[in-house]
């Protein structure tokens, strides 16, 4: 079998005047005057190849009466053109369909609705900003290991099924384990608890999962985690961690995928401005900022989706959220020693009504403070005796935070709902395909 040249290669200009074959998808189609112009898609690359009515009859036929998403293999000379998408075409002499469609490819160009384009999620998949989505995402992933790689943290993974609740029993996803009860985890919180005193600063990237209840646009059952957790680090130190860290992902997309950004119309200078420091806010300050007319929360419950959206319009670019009340967050996050009501946590939350993107803070460190937060939250220390453990051996002031990358996606594309940030959506109401 012939080697095929991948289609992104070929507007390096390289290959200009030279013959080419290329195996792909069949796009999309159309003919006029003699000549069928063809979308070929290997995945990476897009290109325009045209047949023209002068060729073989039987060549330009067969790919006359293709239908839309066949496989096919194209042989041609590439030219320059400013008219063909890229400004480069495939004048094609030979070729053939390797597998045709069997019937017409059911997403057509006019409109569908959200349930039926998550019926059809793995064709959906090939739509054209589905793609840029999936590629956006990996480029975050990759520029996140970059910069945590040379600043120091070593990758690192943990389970999958637990034995304890980290976030809170009421969203979790329970399942039979031989002859126990596990969890799907959370978060990795505890674990990586232990592992900095091991290998010292980590970060993961894992699905994490939540039985939360909620149709809001920005929640899923499963999604993706970005976490980090640091020895002998403070609150200022992992904020400083965050903002440094994002800065550096949004300069890498802006780098790497201003073509997929302009699909979402990002303004890419958007992204670009974001550096360090970000705004910071306390809790406390975001409440007035949002009204208590406006608010609908009274001091003490937790900001919902609602009052972040309203928040989120006072900032141009991401920000932090400082200091919660402690029934909002997990026993572990330690309460501020000056002011005991309202814990060392921070959130970042992300502008144009997108809200919270991640959440983190400062750990108790202290072995008898961390049993009476357990206790105040109605959980048996028993239940954690091995997190426990490493108060007693070696304890140090430790800080991390959780990234939502879905969330960080929705943002960065514009989306209008988290489904779209990834390839195949769990949904309260969705498991399929």
């Amino acid at each position: 079998m012939e080697n095929a040249v991948a289609i992104r290669d070929i507007f390096s200009g390289a290959a200009d005047g030279k013959k080419v074959l290329v195996r792909g998808w069949l796009q999309n189609k159309r003919s006029s005057g003699g000549i069928i112009f063809l979308l070929v898609r290997d995945g990476p690359g897009v290109i325009q190849c045209t047949i023209r009515k002068g060729v073989e009859q039987g060549f330009f036929d067969q790919f006359l009466s293709a239908k839309i998403e066949s496989t096919v293999t194209l042989e041609g000379v590439v030219k320059p053109d400013p008219r063909a998408p890229g400004g480069r075409e495939i004048q094609a002499s030979s070729g053939k369909i390797d597998y045709p469609a069997l019937e017409e490819f059911p997403i057509a160009k006019q409109a569908h609705g959200p349930e039926f384009l998550l019926d059809q999620r793995h064709l959906y998949v090939r739509d054209e900003k589905m793609r840029a989505i999936l590629k956006i995402r990996a480029a975050i992933l990759s520029a996140v290991r970059l910069w945590f790689d040379s600043h120091g943290y070593l990758e690192v993974q943990v389970p999958i099924l637990t034995s304890a609740a980290v976030e809170g029993g009421s969203t979790l996803f329970e399942v039979k384990y031989f002859d126990e009860k596990a969890y799907l985890t959370q978060s990795w919180q505890l674990y990586a608890e232990a592992l900095i005193a091991s290998v010292g600063p980590i970060y993961t990237v894992a699905p994490s999962f939540r039985a939360e209840k909620s149709r809001t646009r920005r929640h899923l059952t499963e999604y993706w985690h970005i976490e980090a957790e640091a020895p002998w680090c403070d609150l200022d130190c992992i904020i400083k961690v965050e903002e440094l860290m994002l800065s550096h992902v949004l300069e890498q997309l802006v780098k790497n995928c201003p073509v997929e950004l302009g699909l979402f119309e990002r303004n890419v200078e958007d992204l670009a401005r974001v550096k360090p420091p970000f705004p910071r806010i306390t809790y406390d300050e975001a409440l007035e900022k949002i009204g208590p007319e406006k608010a609908g929360i009274k001091w003490g419950d937790d900001l919902g989706y609602e009052q972040e959206k309203l928040l989120t319009v006072h900032f141009d670019r991401p920000f932090f959220v400082t200091g919660y009340p402690k029934k909002t967050k997990a026993f572990y996050h330690k309460p501020d020693p000056a002011r005991p009501d309202v814990t060392l946590s921070v959130d970042m939350l992300a502008p144009e009504g997108y809200g919270e993107i991640t959440g983190g803070g400062q750990r108790i460190e202290e072995y008898d403070a961390l049993v009476t937060r357990m206790r105040e939250e109605g959980l048996d220390p028993k239940s954690y005796e091995w997190y426990l453990d490493l108060r007693k051996y070696g304890s140090v002031p430790h800080s991390g935070f959780g990234m939502g990358l879905e969330r960080l996606v929705s943002w960065v594309c514009r989306l209008d709902h988290i489904r779209d940030a990834i390839a195949f959506p769990r949904l309260i109401n969705r498991v399929y395909p």
